[in-house]
C-alpha cells in the first residue's frame, strides 16, 4: 500500500468511525431517556410522555409490556451498554488505534445480536403490540447505522473473510444502498401499516 492509499484509508476509517459514534450518541441519549422513563413507569404506572403522541405513537404503552423487559429488567439498560460500548470502539478508531481481529471480530458479533433484538423489538411493537415507540425506532435506525459502519470496516479490512467482489463493493460505497433499502423498508412498513394514525 503506498503513502497516499493508507492516508485515503486511514481518512476513510475516520470518517466511518465518525458516523458510528454519531449514531451510538443518539442512541445512546434515546436508551438514557427510555430508562428514566421505565423508572418513571415503576412508579406510576398512569405516567403519560411527550412520546406519547397517538395511540399507535406511545413510550409509556410499549414500555408496560412484556417484551419490554425481556431479561427481567429495562430493555434501555442494553441499549446503554450496547451504545457505550460502541461510542468507546469508535474513538478508539478514529484516533487511529487498531484492534486485534479476535476483538473487532467479537465486537461485530456483539453488535450483530444488538440489531437482531433491536430488529425483534420492532417486528413485536408492530404486529404483536400494535404500538410503537418513537425512541426505540430511532434506536432501531442509529443500531443499523452502527453495525453497517461496524461490518463495513471489518469487511474492507479484511477481518470479516469476505471475497475481493465484497471488498470492492464495500470499498466503493456500495453497500450504503442495503443500509439505505433496510431503513426505506422500516419506513414503508410504518406508512403501509398505520397511516395517518402515526399522527394521531
Amino acid at each position: 500500500m503506498t503513502v497516499i492509499e493508507e492516508a485515503f484509508d486511514l481518512r476513510w476509517r475516520r470518517r466511518t468511525s465518525v458516523e458510528m459514534a454519531i449514531s451510538g450518541t443518539i442512541g445512546l441519549i434515546a436508551s438514557f431517556v427510555l430508562s428514566i422513563e421505565a423508572w418513571q413507569l415503576a412508579q406510576d404506572a398512569s405516567a403519560n410522555f411527550v412520546c406519547d403522541i397517538s395511540s399507535v405513537l406511545s413510550c409509556s404503552a410499549v414500555a408496560l409490556t412484556p417484551q419490554a423487559h425481556v431479561l427481567g429488567f429495562p430493555n434501555a439498560f442494553l441499549g446503554i451498554f450496547f451504545e457505550a460500548l460502541v461510542l468507546a470502539l469508535s474513538f478508539a478508531l478514529c484516533a487511529g488505534v487498531r484492534f486485534p481481529r479476535w476483538y473487532m471480530r467479537a465486537a461485530n458479533v456483539l453488535y450483530l445480536i444488538a440489531i437482531c433484538f433491536a430488529y425483534w423489538l420492532f417486528l413485536q411493537s408492530y404486529f404483536v403490540i400494535h404500538v410503537l415507540c418513537p425512541w426505540c425506532l430511532l434506536i432501531t435506525v442509529t443500531t443499523t447505522l452502527v453495525f453497517a459502519g461496524l461490518t463495513r470496516i471489518n469487511i474492507r479490512e479484511g477481518v470479516i473473510p469476505s471475497s475481493e467482489g465484497l471488498r470492492h463493493f464495500v470499498a466503493r460505497g456500495y453497500d450504503w444502498a442495503i443500509t439505505g433499502l433496510l431503513l426505506f423498508l422500516i419506513l414503508a412498513m410504518l406508512v403501509a401499516g398505520y397511516g395517518v394514525a402515526l399522527l394521531g
